[in-house]
């Protein structure tokens, strides 16, 4: 961009939960390394899990997060640490309250512009009080937020059926009635507030400037497209992650991990190539005791990490095969990128959604046949251990199947990595935002 980029000013917000700070934060590192100021904003425990994660780059700004106030334990300032609905309700009443703090942030920082979480619609109300353009993050792709879309558009008709079809997409994607959001099995009060920020986003989002997501046009064009067509203006940035090169980056991603680095790594270098399956279910997946009676059965035979994992050092070693995710969307992308094929546990959120894209659309995964939509681990069936290793051996087998996929995956991967590098197209659609923002800011 040159020397005019360094007068742009960005102020990123991530939501205060791993799946949603943890690619902001590469959004944040790229857009300074491209040549913008960059100010990350966030709450204390938040920025001791950001603070190894970023350089001298990238400025951190620090409000408090009044837990107390609304009957949280002290420190709870991320999701990950909620273990209750009434903690969940508390939690985002907790940061809606962040709302003069933030104010006060804008009115002494004066960014060009503000990238907030779709979690954080009342954020667009402050902005525009202040003549600040704002940027929504979503936390997931251009297809989930399709076929959530069309989705909305038979909802009064699923009560009636087993399985329905979503309208209206470029594709035939068939749902079960299980494996959507029933808000009926929600908690009133949780319910309320759900409802409340989903439509305060929605009635927002015409009038912010845009969208940035996590994704990259040849990995979903037609969805890339009908989300454009749908929402207005998207630049596709991703996959992010892929701004961590060094191993060395993608060892300090996201907090201390219960193993060291060095130790996965001296395991897996015993292992030949591609006969490694990593499990991994995110960080806010729970299970029942039942579900998770086969962990004393891999101690001779694998790995057992408890705690947060160095996911992006585990996923591009060569002795990796395959990948087992709960389909959250960083997680999916990240396999994409390492250019794996993957079996599909999803459980609740975005996930049946990425699910059918991993599926029906790229065609590199396999499902091990989870379907019903509950973050409650009590209410979940079991996934009897059969199917998960009848999905394994079709993954790492040596069929015809498996071979395709196999390739596929590779491919994406490689078509991830082009999407970054100069002249890609995420390369280009950051370039192209912030050639047009510093246009704005001359004429402002």
């Amino acid at each position: 961009m040159g020397s005019k980029a360094d007068h742009l000013h960005m102020l990123f917000f991530p939501f205060m939960a791993q799946g949603h700070m943890l690619p902001m934060v590469d959004m944040a590192k790229i857009f300074a390394a491209r040549g913008a100021r960059v100010t990350l904003l966030t709450t204390p425990v938040n920025a001791t899990i950001i603070r190894p994660n970023i350089d001298d780059s990238v400025h951190l700004h620090i409000i408090p997060f009044p837990s107390t106030e609304f009957n949280l334990p002290d420190g709870c300032e991320n999701v990950s640490f909620i273990h209750s609905d009434n903690q969940h309700i508390n939690f985002m009443k907790t940061t809606s309250s962040l709302r003069r703090p933030f104010d006060s942030v804008l009115r002494d920082l004066r960014p060009d512009c503000v990238v907030t979480d779709i979690f954080f619609p009342w954020t667009n109300h402050v902005v525009i009080a202040r003549g600040i353009l704002r940027l929504v993050f979503h936390g997931t792709g251009n297809f989930t937020v399709c076929a959530k879309w069309a989705f909305k558009q038979c909802r009064l008709l699923t009560d009636k059926v087993e399985s329905f079809v979503l309208p209206n997409l470029p594709h035939q994607i068939e749902m079960l009635k299980t494996q959507v959001m029933d808000f009926n099995n929600l908690a009133r009060m949780e319910t309320e507030i759900l409802m409340k920020t989903a439509n305060e986003a929605k009635e927002v989002q015409s009038k912010s400037y845009g969208t940035l997501m996590n994704s990259f046009y040849e990995l979903e064009s037609e969805y890339v497209d009908l989300y454009c067509k749908m929402k207005g203006r998207a630049w596709n940035v991703g996959p992010v992650s892929l701004c961590n090169k060094e191993v060395i980056n993608k060892s300090i991603r996201g907090g201390k991990y219960a193993t060291s680095v060095s130790e996965c790594l001296k395991w897996l270098d015993k292992r030949s190539v591609g006969s490694v399956v990593y499990i991994c279910f995110g960080s806010g997946s729970s299970f029942s005791m039942e579900q998770l009676r086969y962990e004393e059965r891999i101690k001779d035979h694998g790995m057992l990490i408890k705690g947060w994992a160095p996911q992006l050092v585990i996923l591009n070693h060569k002795a990796v095969g395959g990948f087992v995710t709960h389909c959250g969307w960083n997680s999916s992308l990240e396999g994409i990128s390492a250019g794996l094929p993957m079996v599909t546990w999803p459980l609740y959120a975005d996930q049946f959604y990425n699910e059918k894209f991993l599926v029906d659309i790229l065609k590199v995964g396999v499902m091990v046949g989870s379907k019903v939509y509950t973050s409650n681990a009590k209410l979940r069936p079991i996934v009897e251990a059969s199917s998960l290793t009848a999905a394994i051996r079709r993954l790492m087998g040596d069929g015809i199947d498996a071979e395709k996929r196999r390739r596929r995956a590779k491919e994406l991967g490689e078509m991830a990595k082009r999407a970054v590098d100069k002249g890609g197209s995420s390369y280009e659609e950051i370039e192209n935002l912030m050639h047009e923002l510093m246009e704005r800011k001359k004429h402002v």
